[in-house]
């Protein structure tokens, strides 16, 4: 009988491996949670849906998602980051299968909730696995590489969903990309994982009170959520907008939409290899710093110029925008996975990603309100545009230095602290 490697035991093909399939798993999960925004006209238009009934479809997915974050990153832990994510991606894919077979907003509703339930999974189970099997001068390019590959499942969605649905309607696209997302279990059947991504966890692993304590994870959190009512809201919206306000046929926003993510997918790797370059020079806390304080003053530029700006400068809006939250997508895991080591990063991504995802519960549902009050789109990317200024509060000053924390031992061996 073989057992699980260490960490330090993997080879550099066996850790690529992981890092590559940990890229496909979250680079279908976005295929699969971005198909329905892709097909959002087509949906409303047969089953005669009002914005607001597609901004609850897109927030639904939220409701489960972000409260099954802390439990799953707990339960990655306990149990083992490879089977609960083998098992969530089970549950996805099913959901999305089924979508194909709806024919009311009942239907699609309870079926987007089970989506969230199954890809809840994705990132706990991501940052856990990514900790124990990187080093820290490679987690920029190995988050990099996964960034890519959630932001290239939004181009698929988009692109490739998109030509399904113009050829042969949108039901088909549902079918199509949940049954190949089962094709993944098959290679991630065959890893070999360290042990401490499979063990349960040891008697010197901080508590879950020591982690809730840490201001730098409530700044992740913050500049999570900043990033994410932005991402989510994009992600929702930007195939619809495109179509109803700037006049895009169904497969020019496939190519549009498609081409956008491609670009954000490369910019994750090239910001990626450029962090750890610094990173192995001393200059860590710099590095993933700035590039979030970019990031956050651009997409408020970005998000006024999609708005108001002229059909050239909007599309130039788009396309930077992606550019810069693919470089921000480099850092965003990569700095909670130095900050908490692999004793806690699953918690600690759970919970962040708990908090940082309730933006997918506001930014759906706020921006069908406001479409549907106003009639137009201004009002939601000038919205987007103030949360975005919140993230440079959360990653810069919450974030005082990015560095591995030391938390407190609970061994046996360990001196007891003084009394008080």
């Amino acid at each position: 009988m073989t057992t699980s490697p260490t960490a330090s035991e993997l080879t550099a093909v066996a850790r690529w491996s992981i890092v590559g399939l940990v890229a496909a798993a979250l680079f279908i999960n976005y295929i699969d949670r971005g198909a329905v925004p892709t097909a959002a006209h087509l949906i409303q238009d047969e089953l005669h849906l009002t914005a607001g009934q597609l901004g609850v479809l897109f927030s639904a997915f939220f409701w489960t998602y972000s409260v099954l974050q802390i439990p799953v990153g707990w339960v990655a832990e306990r149990y083992g980051a490879q089977r609960v994510l083998a098992a969530g991606l089970a549950l996805w894919a099913c959901a999305t299968i089924l979508v194909g077979f709806a024919h009311s907003f009942a239907a699609l509703l309870l079926l987007r909730l089970l989506l969230g339930i199954g890809e809840s999974v994705g990132f706990p189970s991501a940052g856990k696995l990514l900790a124990v099997a990187v080093p820290v001068e490679s987690l920029a390019i190995a988050n990099g590489v996964v960034a890519a590959g959630y932001q290239l499942g939004p181009a698929v969605g988009a692109w490739g969903g998109g030509l399904i649905m113009a050829h042969y309607g949108w039901r088909a696209a549902f079918w199509v990309f949940g049954s190949l997302s089962l094709v993944w279990l098959l290679p991630w059947s065959r890893v070999r994982l360290p042990h401490s991504a499979a063990a349960t966890r040891g008697p010197d692993d901080p508590q879950l009170a020591a982690i809730l304590r840490q201001p730098s994870l409530w700044g992740t959190a913050l500049g999570l959520f900043s990033s994410n009512y932005v991402f989510f809201f994009v992600l929702s919206w930007l195939p619809y907008y495109v179509v109803r306000e700037r006049g895009f046929s169904t497969a020019e926003m496939a190519r549009l939409t498609g081409s956008a993510y491609v670009v954000s997918a490369l910019s994750s790797i090239i910001a990626g290899w450029a962090i750890d370059r610094f990173v192995r020079s001393g200059h860590a806390n710099l590095a993933y710093k700035s590039v979030m304080v970019a990031a956050h003053v651009g997409t408020v530029a970005c998000m006024l110029a999609i708005a108001f700006g002229a059909q050239p400068w909007a599309l130039a809006g788009i396309f930077v925008y992606q550019i810069l939250t693919g470089a921000a997508g480099a850092g965003v895991y990569a700095i909670p996975q130095i900050l908490a080591g692999p004793s806690a990063s699953g918690r600690w991504v759970g919970i962040q990603n708990c908090c940082g995802t309730f933006a997918g519960v506001i930014a759906p549902a706020l921006t069908g309100l406001l479409v549907e009050e106003t009639g137009h789109f201004a009002a939601a990317f000038v919205t987007a545009a103030v949360v975005s200024i919140a993230g440079l509060i959360g990653w810069v000053w919450m974030v005082p230095r990015l560095a591995p924390l030391d938390w407190p031992s609970k061994s046996p061996a360990a001196a007891p602290e003084p009394a008080r």
